[in-house]
C-alpha cells in the first residue's frame, strides 16, 4: 500500500491527493444530511411547515443516503495497516484517547450550547446530567461517528491475528442481517463495521482502483454514470408490498426503499464507495474542486463543531426568512454548517487561541514519547 500510495500524482506534501477529496465529498454529504433533516423537522415543529413536508434538498440527501457512511468508515479505515502493529500503547494513544479527547470536549461545549433551549423549556438540570451521562456510553447526536471510530480500531486490532476473509465475511453478515437492537452502538457497528474493515483488509486493491481510475478516466466516468442510475432507481423506488409485508411479520422496521433490502444494502454501499473513490481519484488528476481537498484535509475539524453554526443559521432563518422554501433553507444552512468550522479553525490556527478545539493539549497525551509537534499535529495525523 505504502508504494501505491506514493506513486507520482497521488501524494502531495505528505497527504495523498484523492484521499483527501473522498474524506471531503464525505463530509459535505454527511452535514447535508444533519442540515436538511434537521431543518425539516424543526419547521414543521415551529408550524413553518407542514408534519413531513421536504424541500428539494431532501432528493439528494436520499440519493446519497447508500454510501455516504459507507465511504466514511471505508476511507478510515485506509491507513490502519500502517499503524496496527505498533506498540499497545501508543495504538490506544493515537487510536481511542486521541478521539475520547474530543468526543468528550464537544459532547461538554454541545450539552452546554444546547441546555440553554432545554431549560427555557422546562427540561429538569437532572435530566440534563443524566444524559449527559448517559453519552459517555451510549454515542451521542452528531458526535457517533467519532465514538465509534476507536471502537472500531481497537476490534480490529484484536481481530487482526484473523484471517481477514474471515472477518470480512463474518463483518457482512452483520451488515445484511440487519440487526435492530435499539442501541446506537450496536446497531451502528453492526451496520458500519464491514466498510471500515474492507479499507483495512483492502487497502491495496483500493490503491490501485484509484490509480486505474486516474489513468482510464473515460472509464471510470461510464461505471459512475451507470452505478449513479442504478443507486436513483433504488433510493427513489418505493418499498413493494410484498417487502413491507415480510418486515412486518418479523415486527421489523419497514425500510423506505428499496436501497435499505438486506443485500442490496450492502451492495450498493460498496458500489457507492467504488464510485466515490473513482470520482475522486479523477478530480485529484486534474487538481479539480480544491475545496473538497481542503475540506477532506480537515474533516474531522467540520464534523466536530458544525452543530452550532447549523442551529444558529437555522434559527435565524426560520425567525427571519419563514417564507423561504424548505430547499434553499437547508442549502444555506449546508453552507453555514461548512463555513463556520472553517473560520473557527483557521482562528484558532493563525492566533493560537483556543487551540485545544482542535488539537489535543500534551496533557491528554498517554503516550509521554511525543514531542509538542508530534502533539499539535495530531489531529491531522488522525484525519
Amino acid at each position: 500500500m505504502a508504494n501505491l500510495a506514493l506513486q507520482p500524482g497521488f501524494q502531495t506534501e505528505n497527504r495523498i491527493d484523492w484521499v483527501d477529496y473522498a474524506k471531503g465529498f464525505c463530509i459535505i454529504f454527511v452535514v447535508m444530511m444533519h442540515a436538511t433533516l434537521g431543518v425539516e423537522k424543526h419547521a414543521a415543529l415551529k408550524g413553518i411547515s407542514e408534519a413531513g413536508a421536504t424541500g428539494w434538498m431532501n432528493a439528494i440527501v436520499t440519493f446519497a443516503q447508500p454510501f455516504r457512511m459507507p465511504d466514511f468508515f471505508l476511507i478510515s479505515g485506509l491507513f490502519l495497516g500502517l499503524v496496527i502493529g505498533r506498540s499497545w500503547l501508543r495504538y490506544f494513544d493515537r487510536k481511542v484517547v486521541h478521539f475520547a479527547y474530543f468526543y468528550v470536549l464537544w459532547l461538554v461545549i454541545q450539552f452546554a450550547f444546547k441546555s440553554l433551549g432545554w431549560i427555557s423549556q422546562g427540561v429538569p438540570a437532572t435530566e440534563i446530567g443524566g444524559s449527559f451521562l448517559l453519552a459517555l456510553i451510549e454515542p451521542y447526536g452528531t458526535l457517533w461517528f467519532i465514538y465509534m471510530l476507536p471502537v472500531m480500531f481497537i476490534i480490529t486490532r484484536l481481530l487482526s491475528k484473523i484471517h481477514w476473509l474471515i472477518v470480512l465475511s463474518a463483518a457482512a453478515l452483520l451488515e445484511i442481517a440487519p440487526i435492530h437492537t435499539g442501541s446506537l452502538l450496536v446497531d451502528e457497528f453492526a451496520a458500519r463495521y464491514v466498510y471500515f474493515f474492507a479499507g483495512y483488509a483492502l487497502a491495496q486493491p483500493i490503491f490501485q482502483l484509484a490509480g486505474w481510475a486516474r489513468d482510464n478516466t473515460a472509464k471510470a466516468l461510464g461505471y459512475i454514470g451507470i452505478w449513479a442510475i442504478v443507486n436513483g432507481i433504488c433510493t427513489f423506488i418505493a418499498m413493494p408490498q410484498v417487502f413491507e409485508s415480510l418486515f412486518a411479520s418479523f415486527n421489523r422496521q419497514i425500510p423506505s426503499n428499496m436501497a435499505q433490502l438486506p443485500l442490496l444494502s450492502l451492495a450498493l454501499g460498496a458500489a457507492g464507495a467504488v464510485a466515490v473513490i473513482c470520482l475522486c481519484a479523477v478530480l485529484s488528476r486534474f487538481k479539480l474542486a480544491g475545496f473538497l481537498r481542503y475540506l477532506g484535509q480537515h474533516s474531522i475539524v467540520v464534523y466536530l463543531a458544525f452543530f452550532a453554526p447549523m442551529i444558529i443559521t437555522r434559527e435565524v432563518l426560520f425567525k427571519f426568512a419563514p417564507g423561504l422554501d424548505l430547499g434553499t433553507t437547508s442549502l444555506i444552512v449546508l453552507l453555514s454548517s461548512l463555513i463556520g468550522p472553517v473560520i473557527a479553525y483557521e482562528f484558532t490556527r493563525i492566533t493560537g487561541w483556543f487551540g485545544f478545539l482542535f488539537y489535543r493539549p500534551k496533557w491528554a497525551w498517554v503516550d509521554k514519547t511525543v514531542s509538542e509537534k508530534q502533539a499539535k499535529a495530531s489531529l491531522q495525523a488522525a484525519e
